[in-house]
């Protein structure tokens, strides 16, 4: 009876860990599910700082400041109070509970049409 030897052993372990990376599993994967989506919040009290708050409020989210700084990519406070952030499908569920979060929308882009020729 044939036994496979260890570097045949050896082989197969390595293409099954590399078949797993580059199937997307664990965090990495969970980074690359990660989209930008546009988050409307009630407004902060007058004087407060804009971003502190929106910050806070993905800090509540995403459990931690750090964390709620690297997602945070856009602070919106001139017409509505909101922000834009990178988040991943649970960090997207756990943001959509908090009390403030009005409305969360994947950030999407248009282009204007030009019916002038």
């Amino acid at each position: 009876m044939n036994h496979p030897s260890s570097a045949a052993t050896a082989t197969v372990l390595l293409l099954l860990a590399l078949l797993g990376v580059a199937a997307g599993g664990g965090e990495d994967g969970q980074k690359r599910a990660a989209g930008v989506y546009i988050v409307i919040v009630q407004p902060p009290a007058d004087g407060a700082d804009t971003v502190a708050y929106h910050t806070c409020i993905l800090a509540a989210a995403l459990g931690s400041e750090e964390r709620a700084k690297e997602a945070l990519l856009y602070s919106y406070r001139a017409v509505a109070s909101g922000f834009a952030a990178k988040l991943t499908p649970p960090e997207l569920s756990a943001l959509q509970k908090h009390p403030a979060v009005l409305q969360v929308r994947p950030d999407q882009m248009y282009h204007a049409v030009d019916n002038l020729n």
